[in-house]
């Protein structure tokens, strides 16, 4: 069990000055930088600039290697926002988000200066320019990640994956990379400071994660899931198997059923 006491008012309020002036010189970089310069470069920056954050919240990272090629659709759980920059600090993406999300003030601008895909949920037509948005990017050789549940758990289960999601790997024939993500405490146990679900707000959650002296999220990817021939369904029952199995191996996660639970498809293609 974690004893530690929470950080010490100070040092909170010395990591939120350096977030902001971190977040400050992210916007800087991705008004000024990133239309000069190549999608690599633009990935290698997203990358520092997302391990950089972590370290100012003191959240560290660990991870496994992985021979996943560059074009993969990445599938993981949802936790956190700070999944984001988890996932980019080892294998940088574009995300698929909600639509409302390009509204909000500042945020919305950084996220489509950082090739997020918005996706306006129930509009069949909407859904087939967001498909082949993710379509030309998965070919392109940029990575693209989603977060299939369709919203954000404490961390504790796994929701059911709305396999529509998928629906851009069958077309481009493209790999599937689950990967499963999970917070720690400094003990090793799990954490569920970083969570931001059900009633929690923006704020709450912001100030659990200052609160933890430090924290460790672990990003394990499973095998890649090849997708020639089969349906996004099957690939969603897959990749929500692998993500469970790997979880389970990290920190007692309830193991996946052999017959795994059929999931309803979102009306987004």
């Amino acid at each position: 069990m974690n004893t530690e006491t929470p950080t010490p008012l100070p040092v909170r309020i010395w990591r939120c000055f350096r977030l902001a002036v971190h977040v400050a010189l992210i916007g800087a970089g991705a008004a000024l930088v990133y239309p000069r310069v190549s999608a690599a470069r633009r990935a290698a920056l997203k990358k520092r600039w997302s391990r950089q954050l972590l370290a100012i919240l003191a959240v560290h990272v660990e991870t496994q290697p992985n021979d996943a090629p560059a074009g993969c659709l990445v599938v993981s759980n949802h936790v956190s926002w700070l999944d984001i920059f988890a996932i980019n600090s080892v294998r940088p993406a574009a995300f698929v988000s909600k639509a409302e999300i390009r509204a909000w003030p500042f945020i919305g601008w950084l996220a489509e200066r950082n090739d997020t895909v918005f996706l306006r949920r129930g509009s069949r037509g909407h859904a087939r320019l967001v498909n082949s948005e993710i379509d030309a990017l998965l070919n392109a050789g940029i990575d693209v990640a989603v977060f299939p549940e369709g919203t954000t758990s404490d961390g504790t289960h796994l929701l059911a994956f709305h396999a529509a999601l998928l629906q851009p790997a069958v077309e481009t024939g493209r790999p599937l990379l689950p990967l499963a993500i999970s917070y720690h405490d400094a003990d090793g146990e799990l954490s569920l400071a970083p969570s931001f679900a059900g009633e929690t707000t923006m704020k709450q959650c912001f100030s659990s994660i200052l609160a933890c002296r430090s924290l460790t999220v672990r990003l394990l990817p499973a095998e890649i899931i090849e997708t020639q021939g089969k349906t996004r369904r099957e690939l969603s029952e897959t990749a929500r198997s692998a993500i469970a199995a790997s979880l389970a191996t990290r920190r007692g996660f309830p193991p996946p059923s052999t017959q795994p639970e059929k999931l309803p498809d979102l009306q987004v293609a």
